[in-house]
């Protein structure tokens, strides 16, 4: 039978260290004993309404499932080593909360966060916003859908991956990405997924300088690319693109379709995609 408790607060050194089965309602782990890692190593424990002001609180954990919480900024790197746990409508604020993790799931979180999700294997993330920099680097198997970021340098070296009808406000992102699909998003930010492999965008919005360089494997499928020059150098592409592009630059290989393009740069001798303007417009 499970255990519950409610409406405790818990400040000591690991105050609940190796628990199984435990349900845990509207408590607080904060106070002045400044107690670290308060369920560590802890197995199928449920917790509900809860708060959390004290450093590294489920570290190698298993089976675990959290609603309605609260990390403060003092609650850093909550999350690490830990497996099968589900977060909903909570407010994770504390920096590296979330790390080294496998088969995740959140829905309908607040992410602030500077270096979340490094090295996460497996993670669903529904209905959330996020600020922070270097999210989700060195991670796989993310399914993202209806995610709103803002932050620098997110989805490096990720792999197997999908995104969709997201919202990302990111510089330099998706460097290095292999095997990734995102679908009917918004991308904003300089120097777009550049040495990226087999990475496809399909009916979404990019927007910014010097995107899509150095890429194996670039498709673009029915997408818009706004105040985008010097865009596909160096890369393996094949794209179809809905609206004028500002300019394209020494496309290695493939096809680029374009109603308009305001300039066509080629000062590279092994610049060999070809660009195929698809309307009788006058670009300036």
């Amino acid at each position: 039978m499970r255990e519950i408790i409610e409406n405790k607060t818990f400040d000591e050194e690991r105050a609940l260290y190796n628990s199984d089965g435990l349900l845990l309602k509207s408590c607080r782990f904060d106070g002045p004993a400044d107690g670290e890692s308060a369920l560590k190593e802890s197995r199928n424990v449920e917790l509900e309404n809860c708060f959390f002001n004290l450093r590294y609180p489920f570290w190698h954990d298993d089976g675990v499932k959290i609603t309605d919480a609260e990390m403060t900024e003092m609650c850093r790197a909550a999350i690490w080593y830990s497996r099968n746990m589900e977060i909903a409508h909570s407010k994770l604020y504390g920096i590296k909360a979330l790390r080294e993790c496998a088969n995740i799931k959140m829905r309908g979180c607040d992410v602030v966060s500077p270096e979340f999700g490094w090295s996460v294997h497996g993670m669903e993330m529904l209905d959330t916003t996020v600020q922070g920099e270097y999210f989700m680097m060195r991670s796989d198997n993310l399914r993202f859908d209806n995610v709103t970021l803002k932050g620098k340098y997110s989805f490096q070296y990720i792999e197997n991956s999908e995104f969709d009808n997201c919202n990302f406000d990111t510089k330099d992102a998706f460097w290095h990405a292999k095997n990734v699909t995102v679908r009917n998003s918004t991308v904003k930010g300089e120097y777009l997924a550049w040495y990226s492999e087999n990475i496809t965008f399909i009916n979404c919005k990019i927007i910014g300088t010097q995107p899509l360089c150095y890429c194996k494997g670039l498709k673009l499928i029915d997408c818009e690319m706004i105040d985008t020059d010097l865009s596909f150098e160096k890369s393996e592409v094949e794209a179809t693109l809905t609206a004028p592009i500002v300019s394209i630059k020494n496309p290695l290989s493939g096809h680029i379709y374009v109603p308009c393009v305001d300039k066509i740069i080629r000062d590279d001798k092994d610049s060999h995609g070809e660009i195929i303007v698809q309307c009788q417009c006058h670009c300036a």
